[in-house]
């Protein structure tokens, strides 16, 4: 098994629909020009640096939109997301605007973002309960 799979096996039984997004928001997000950093880059173009810097950083997480996020996100992610967990785009959008800031932040502990960083599967796994339940708050 994948550790994807692991991932989104984990994911469906701790908490429904909005976890099972997260092993296909990984795979977008590893998939996108640039990894994280690119998705980051993508956020500061579009108006949201301040957002995405509170995700990387230390602190608390800043809160997003999901008419921000439909706005800055490439639309072909957040489709192939709706896809591949069978949920309407709306509802993947209003589930990452609590999910992305969670899944950014503890993708970079350190609150630094290294040059075409993807998403490490094996690394969230242990922090995957943090991700569902809220505990991953800390910056």
């Amino acid at each position: 098994m994948s550790l994807l799979n692991t991932l989104s096996t984990l994911a469906g039984s701790q908490a429904g629909s909005a976890a099972s997004l997260i092993p296909a928001l990984i795979e977008q997000i590893n998939k996108y020009p640039g990894g994280l950093s690119g998705l980051v880059e993508r956020f500061q173009k579009g108006g949201l640096g301040d957002v995405v810097s509170s995700w990387v950083g230390t602190g608390p997480n800043l809160p997003v939109s999901a008419q921000q996020l439909d706005g800055v996100l490439d639309p072909g992610m957040v489709d192939a997301v709706a896809t591949r967990t069978g949920q309407e785009r709306g509802s993947v959008l209003e589930s990452l605007t609590s999910l992305l800031p969670k899944l950014v932040d503890q993708a970079t502990p350190d609150g630094a973002l290294g040059a075409g960083q993807g998403l490490d599967p094996a690394k969230l796994l242990g922090s995957l309960a943090g991700l569902l339940d809220g505990r991953g708050q800390a910056g």
